[in-house]
């Protein structure tokens, strides 16, 4: 991943300034443009492994940037965003950002997001068996693993993994899951996504009380960690 392209859409030139240093010390190629205009210029002829957009642009909002992108790619977005409500980090996850990362934002954090993108972009689509920690899933044979010892689940905790391991360490909508796995008719049905959340955990989690794989967005959806393998 050393040398990937990053492009930063950002007004703010002290932002810039500080996603300069931290990322050209991590080994990235560091791109950056200042208005939305300048960053979609900047996608298209610079083409970055992955974007970081700030939404609030001075010459248009970041949310349109990001619909535009999505026309015509699938380059990993990351978002900054002040906004902390969970109908906007929905709006986000839904208009295609691949995550999103709350101002104030510590850079660690950030960074680790940026790695999540690239190993995301990196893997192939084709890749049949996916780890992380204790976790094996072989989706070619939809087998399931915990410390080595084959876990049953139901076809519907399988579904739900399964999802969650197309978009592994990224923020899955719980609008998105309910609509993919019990379709349209059950977009408010979250209590019942929760209670086959809290059955998985039991199966794949050491302490389904304290989950480390299945993380919980409060209120906007779950997340697959990406671990080193145990």
């Amino acid at each position: 991943m050393s040398g990937a392209r990053i492009l930063v859409i950002d007004d703010e030139a002290a932002i810039r300034r500080l996603l300069k240093i931290s990322l050209e010390a991590e080994g990235y190629t560091y791109l950056e443009a200042a208005t939305g205009r300048e960053g979609l210029v900047a996608a298209s002829t610079q083409r970055p492994e992955v974007i970081i957009l700030d939404l609030g642009l001075p010459d248009t909002d970041g949310l349109d940037v990001l619909k535009r992108v999505r026309e015509w790619s699938a380059i990993p977005v990351i978002v900054l965003t002040v906004k902390d409500a969970e109908t906007d980090k929905v709006a986000l996850l839904d208009a295609g950002a691949d995550d999103y990362v709350t101002k104030p934002f510590s850079v660690l954090e950030l960074q680790a997001r940026i790695r999540v993108a690239l190993r995301h972009k990196a893997s192939p689509q084709t890749e049949p068996v996916f780890r992380s920690g204790w976790l094996e899933i072989d989706l070619a044979t939809r087998s399931v693993r915990v410390k080595n010892a084959v876990v049953k689940l139901t076809a519907t905790e399988y579904e739900i993994l399964r999802l969650l391991v197309q978009h592994a360490g990224r923020v899955v909508t719980q609008r998105q899951m309910l609509r993919e796995i019990w379709g349209p008719h059950a977009l408010e049905q979250t209590q019942y996504l929760r209670v086959y959340i809290g059955q998985l955990r039991k199966k794949i989690e050491r302490d389904p009380a304290r989950p480390e794989l299945v993380l919980t967005e409060p209120a906007v959806g779950y997340r697959l960690a990406v671990r080193g393998v145990e």
